[in-house]
């Protein structure tokens, strides 16, 4: 059985976190989560065990806009069309994230996995055009 308590802040690791408005570094800081921006190298796999080896379970929150938008088009960053806030998209290509993902299932108990920001903005324009065309709607 597994008992739930309160998130702590020296329970979360970020990876492939990239550059932070001044508002979420200072949230981060006065919450007391431990953070290093990623631009040039990310977390390595030994830090990940080293994190892991803490606790029996892993819960894994996946942002898709951790991964680089010219390689997988699914995020927020990739479509021009959007404006954002300022901050640039992931530097994570999906090897590398298929790597660290990997890290963590073998060496861990994952016990939950979400996913935020999935944006399949290119299946909803090919919707949006077979929703137009006869064969695919009569």
């Amino acid at each position: 059985m597994i008992l739930w308590r309160n998130l702590q802040a020296d329970q979360i690791l970020y990876v492939g976190l990239q550059k932070l408005h001044n508002y979420q570094e200072k949230f981060l800081k006065d919450m007391g989560v431990a953070f290093q921006v990623q631009t040039d190298e990310f977390v390595s796999d030994d830090d990940v065990k080293r994190f892991m080896q803490r606790f029996d379970h892993i819960l894994v929150h996946f942002d898709i806009d951790v991964l680089d938008e010219r390689f997988f088009h699914s995020t927020y960053f990739a479509n021009s069309e959007l404006v954002g806030d300022g901050v640039g998209g992931g530097k994570m290509t999906v090897e590398k994230l298929t790597k660290v993902l990997k890290c963590i299932t073998e060496n861990s108990d994952v016990v939950g996995f979400t996913i935020a920001e999935y944006l399949p903005f290119d299946e909803y324009r090919l919707h949006k055009m077979f929703s137009e065309i006869s064969l695919f709607t009569e």
